[in-house]
């Protein structure tokens, strides 16, 4: 793996060098976009609204658009706004790490120390475990700022960036139902139904079936083979009449995993 950042984590009057890398990898296929007439790639090219001239890089400028009129920013307008830039992973507070919303995590990366900072990131990896806390701070990647949380994670210190409070939108614009009336017979059922469902947790045992298929589809594709279109049925049912379905569902084995 490449480290995409380096610096330190500043804990306290201790700094622990260490690197940064990214937790995650995409799964998705890589595919190209083309003209259907001959196959060749699609360009995509900067336009002007009214012209219809394609616009050089070098012509454009970014704006806000306040009143009907657009406020043009420079690259100084920029660098007057951007944090102030820093190697640092600042530690501000220590938490419990059921008081952050899932809602609120974004990106997972890898801590790596430096060889200089082996103890000390041990220490903090020992510190936090011990407590059952994750350490919230702020750090500076490619000038922007980002808030974010330090915590064990299988022996490495895991850094997670999360979303400020204004990015997670409020739920008040949904038709989420209020009091509604459940008799105790159907909530022991489906209390009933969930724990048969229950199981361990494995992240390894859910695939990415999807992109299997395309896969297979494409090879077979190459090959000449028709691939027959799976039939897709949308099932809406009636929930009047929850306690008969809920009955169904504790008599119907549960499906397997698809490996």
């Amino acid at each position: 793996m490449r480290a995409i950042w380096t610096g330190t984590i500043g804990f306290g009057l201790v700094n622990i060098p260490v690197k940064l890398y990214s937790a995650v990898q995409d799964s998705e296929l890589d595919l190209d976009m083309l003209d259907s007439k001959d196959h060749s790639n699609i360009r995509y090219v900067r336009v002007n609204d009214k012209t219809g001239k394609e616009v050089p890089w070098k012509s454009i400028v970014k704006g806000y658009k306040i009143d009907n009129k657009y406020v043009v920013l420079t690259d100084e307008d920029f660098e007057k706004a951007s944090p102030k830039k820093t190697k640092t992973i600042e530690i501000t507070d220590f938490v419990n790490q059921d008081e952050i919303g899932i809602l609120y995590y974004e990106m997972p990366y890898y801590l790596e120390p430096e060889s200089s900072g082996t103890k000390a990131y041990a220490l903090l990896r020992e510190a936090l475990k011990k407590t059952g806390k994750v350490a919230v701070g702020n750090f500076v990647m490619r000038s922007k700022q980002s808030l974010v949380v330090l915590k064990e994670v299988n022996g490495a210190l895991a850094l997670i960036r999360l979303r400020y409070y204004e990015e997670v939108r409020d739920i008040k614009d949904l038709k989420i139902p209020g009091k509604v009336t459940i008799s105790a017979p159907e909530l022991k059922m489906a209390t009933a139904l969930i724990q048969q469902y229950t199981t361990k947790f494995d992240i390894s045992d859910y695939k990415d079936t999807y992109t299997a298929e395309l896969m297979k589809l494409i090879k077979a594709k190459s090959r000449g083979i028709k691939i027959k279109v799976p039939e897709m049925r949308v099932v809406h049912k009636d929930t009047r009449d929850l306690m008969s379905q809920l009955k169904a569902s504790l008599n119907t084995p549960k499906k397997k995993k698809a490996s």
